[in-house]
């Protein structure tokens, strides 16, 4: 839900850090799912944390690509970011739920020795790091009204994006969370 929401309200605000947000959300959930399967499989445990890891990392690295590109775009003039009260009331929450969603995360990964829930508290870990980053980028915005704040600020966090995908591929957990 959080996903359709903030990428809804990223195209209408036309946000590339609210869309990096949205697509972050979008990937964890497939993250998620990606877990989910790797629980349920019947294949050797390995195998299925090599794939599920190297699944999430790939998600990771689509995630850095489509943020810089959007950002990019709109730093060249392709669009101009609108304020979206409801784009920043979501990064509040996120910012505020999300720390603590990848601390329990990595809680269970401990418990069960899954590099692929490793992997994805990572994720949500970046979700937490993402939304405060967007949220500066879209209150900037929406107090001053510098609109190459939001690209910024999206870009910023896309160097991190990459680390923690390669970290997923790895199988190690971000040294963030």
């Amino acid at each position: 839900m959080e996903a359709a929401v903030s990428l809804a309200a990223a195209w209408t605000a036309r946000s590339p850090a609210l869309l990096a947000f949205g697509g972050d959300s979008a990937i964890e959930l497939l993250s998620a799912i990606v877990v989910l399967w790797r629980f349920r499989t019947n294949t050797a445990q390995e195998q299925s944390e090599n794939l599920a890891a190297r699944i999430a990392a790939v998600l990771l690295f689509m995630l850095a690509a489509y943020v810089a590109t959007v950002s990019v775009r709109t730093l060249l003039g392709h669009s101009e970011v609108k304020t979206t009260y409801l784009g920043i009331a979501i990064l509040i929450a996120a910012a505020a739920i999300m720390p603590w969603l990848a601390k329990e995360k990595r809680k269970l990964s401990a418990v069960t020795g899954s590099a692929a829930l490793r992997a994805d508290a990572t994720e949500s870990a970046l979700c937490a790091y993402l939304s405060v980053v967007a949220l500066f980028g879209l209150g900037v915005n929406a107090i001053w009204h510098v609109t190459w704040a939001d690209p910024v600020a999206a870009l910023v966090i896309v160097p991190l994006i990459l680390r923690e995908g390669w970290e997923a591929i790895l199988g190690k957990a971000c040294s963030c969370c």
